[in-house]
């Protein structure tokens, strides 16, 4: 009966990916299937699938996430959760460094947000009258694409 929204979302609070799970599931496990749906088409070429930095809250915090990303060469910019601090302080020298993150990033972090809140504009999407996922999942790409189209159409 309930699911969860993980985006994507560029620096201007418009979406890139959705992808639409369960409830009760976890939002770490979704972090690598959300990146890998952004495609950004260009003039020319293939579209762009990797962004320069990814802001994220601490949910989203693990060593797998962070190494996904330095693999990738994207910047992390995701604060560590208290206990996995603790749990690498406690292990001395063999837990390795504090995670570093850009604060100044961090606190754009709210265009997430923002994003949500012009998605949810939408009676049926902040209410969820669709109870199938596809049909609630293509509400959500119907607003992003409209929320898109007003930057596109905008006169500035």
């Amino acid at each position: 009966m309930s699911s969860k929204v993980h985006a994507a979302v560029d620096a201007a609070g418009l979406p890139l990916a959705f992808v639409l799970t369960p409830g009760q599931a976890a939002d770490c496990p979704r972090f690598v299937t959300v990146l890998n749906k952004i495609r950004v088409p260009g003039r020319v070429g293939r579209p762009r699938t990797r962004p320069a930095a990814v802001a994220a809250d601490k949910a989203y915090s693990s060593r797998a996430n962070r190494s996904y990303l330095r693999r990738r060469h994207v910047k992390a910019v995701i604060p560590e959760k208290r206990d996995q601090a603790v749990n690498r302080s406690r292990k001395g020298s063999r837990g390795g460094r504090p995670v570093g993150y850009d604060t100044d990033l961090y606190k754009e972090r709210n265009t997430v947000e923002r994003c949500f809140q012009k998605i949810k504009s939408w009676r049926g999407l902040a209410t969820r009258y669709d109870k199938a996922p596809e049909s609630y999942e293509a509400g959500l790409h119907l607003r992003g694409s409209i929320m898109w189209l007003k930057l596109l159409t905008s006169p500035t």
